[in-house]
């Protein structure tokens, strides 16, 4: 007590002070602990919740990004994408022609696409109306606003012509004309009748003779019965 300090003014005998000014001191001191003890709890609390925050955090972006580097639909390799309103008459395709077609020969050379004419045209894949290419077609007829068209090719399917039919693909040899600038032996597919948009011709081949005309016509009637 060299200072003047009261007895009871010690950092453990303030607790046991019976004194008022004792109780009093006694009670600030209660106060600080339980300051300290909280302020203790805070930052050990604080630090967990950065921690476990944190570990949180560093697991979900992966999440994120593999929803959004999901791929859409795949697409066939090699498939042209169907244009857009070139491809149509008066709206979507409207599927492969079933009825009887009622051939025409009709060829002028006014530069729009008539029946008896090879054209070049965008044709849809059999399996997947959807899709397509450019291809060779031999105007037969026409179904309202649609041309109705045989596809041609210059591979030659004699090599496979049992498999073609076991596909149910039947194909008849018509030779080399003017539609093919190489001047390759052609076919036309006789059991398959397109229908064709005016507008999607892209160009003018060639007139087809009206005798060969009428072979490929007869013999895609004898196919499609």
């Amino acid at each position: 007590m060299a200072h003047g300090f009261p007895p009871c003014f010690g950092v453990v005998t303030v607790l046991r002070c019976r004194s008022a000014p004792g109780r009093r001191l006694s009670a600030v001191a209660s106060r600080w602990v339980n300051v300290l003890v909280d302020v203790a709890r805070t930052v050990l609390s604080g630090s967990r919740r950065t921690g476990g925050t944190t570990t949180r955090q560093g697991s979900r972006p992966a999440s994120r990004t593999a929803s959004v580097a999901r791929p859409g639909a795949p697409v066939r390799p090699g498939a042209p994408v169907r244009p857009g309103a070139t491809a149509t008459a008066s709206g979507a395709y409207p599927g492969d022609f079933r009825g009887t077609v009622r051939a025409e020969y009709s060829p002028h050379p006014d530069g729009s696409p008539d029946p008896g004419e090879v054209v070049w045209t965008w044709v849809p894949f059999e399996e997947d109306h959807a899709q397509g290419k450019d291809r060779p077609v031999l105007l037969v007829g026409h179904d309202g606003p649609w041309l109705l068209a045989l596809q041609l090719t210059s591979k030659d399917h004699d090599r496979d012509a049992a498999q073609e039919a076991r596909a149910g693909r039947l194909w008849m040899d018509i030779g080399s004309g003017p539609w093919d600038k190489q001047g390759r032996p052609s076919e036309v597919r006789l059991n398959r009748v397109i229908r064709v948009a005016p507008a999607s011709v892209r160009r003018e081949g060639a007139v087809m003779p009206k005798v060969l005309f009428g072979q490929v016509v007869a013999a895609m009637g004898a196919a499609r019965r």
